[in-house]
């Protein structure tokens, strides 16, 4: 018995144990594509504004503070899209209760905020999708628009 544990304390030692690699495949899709769908706008209809990257928006009468929206989703059994697009709703749905309950009426600069790599784009913005887990972080500022 002791020569069989001395033999495997010598193959842990020669052979140590490599770190498990799990997926997480980074995505770009397009907001648009989301938030066109039946799903996102009864979802997001609650007089709160979205503006993605710089795109143009009436005049600001009050900043509120940016905020961060980081959003996982069960993705096992879910293709990646579908996956993305539900975390992505997520993200925007605790977006807009945070406007709500700061008191805004809008969310402008949104942008992709994935591992903190911002992407700051009027159109994309980036999913990590795993095996068992998809996530989205969205940073935007919440204003009141006059």
């Amino acid at each position: 018995m002791k020569r069989f544990w001395f033999a495997a304390l010598i193959v842990v030692c020669v052979f140590p144990p490599l770190p498990a690699s799990a997926r997480d495949t980074e995505h770009m899709y397009l907001y648009e594509d989301i938030m066109s769908t039946d799903e996102a706008k009864s979802k997001l209809d609650m007089g709160v504004k979205f503006y993605f990257g710089d795109q143009s928006h009436p005049a600001v009468a009050r900043k509120l503070g940016t905020f961060v929206a980081n959003k996982k989703t069960n993705a096992l059994n879910k293709s990646d899209a579908r996956a993305c697009e539900w975390v992505f709703l997520s993200a925007m749905i605790s977006l807009q209760k945070r406007a709500i309950r700061e008191g805004g009426n809008a969310v402008i600069n949104i942008q992709s905020y994935y591992k903190k790599n911002v992407i700051n784009s009027a159109t994309e913005f980036e999913c990590g999708a795993g095996t068992f887990v998809a996530g989205v972080a969205l940073r935007g500022t919440v204003v009141k628009l006059k």
